[in-house]
């Protein structure tokens, strides 16, 4: 999670009033800038999070996102799950261009640190094709050649 406190941004004009960006903007930025990249599965979550998808209820889009901003630096961590098969370094390059672009462009921060923690790789998904009126034959009777 992101600190409380709110981030202030620069501007050119101070007489026009502060602008300030709620922590969680930006995570919520990072979190689908990372979701958009080919490869990536999935964001890593918290228990709770999981079972609120299961539920129906309401996407977190900032899960598996870590903001620290200190010193005027902002430092993102992004925990993701890769699709088996990608190049893992491709995508991680990938994702940090993709958040620190985003974030750039759409709050006029620039990242210090764009750093991806790979928690796992997940595989493809397999069709069964057992025949529940015959779970026990083989892939010839199957296909009807016996």
């Amino acid at each position: 999670m992101a600190e409380d406190t709110n981030i202030t941004l620069h501007t050119n004009d101070p007489e026009l009033g502060k602008i300030e960006i709620a922590p969680n903007v930006l995570e919520i930025i990072a979190g689908v800038a990372s979701t958009e990249v080919d490869g990536v599965n999935r964001m890593r979550g918290s228990f709770s999070s999981s079972v609120n998808e299961l539920l129906g209820r309401r996407k977190e889009h900032s899960k598996g996102v870590k903001l620290t901003y200190a010193n005027e630096e902002l430092v993102v961590d992004i925990y993701v799950y890769l699709n088996y098969g990608v190049s893992v370094p491709k995508v991680a390059l990938q994702i940090q261009s993709q958040v620190e672009q985003q974030l750039y462009f759409m709050t006029d921060l620039k990242a210090h640190e764009v750093n991806v923690h790979v928690q796992g790789v997940i595989p493809e998904k397999t069709t069964s094709t057992v025949d529940p009126n015959n779970p026990f034959a083989t892939d010839d009777e199957e296909d009807g050649e016996n």
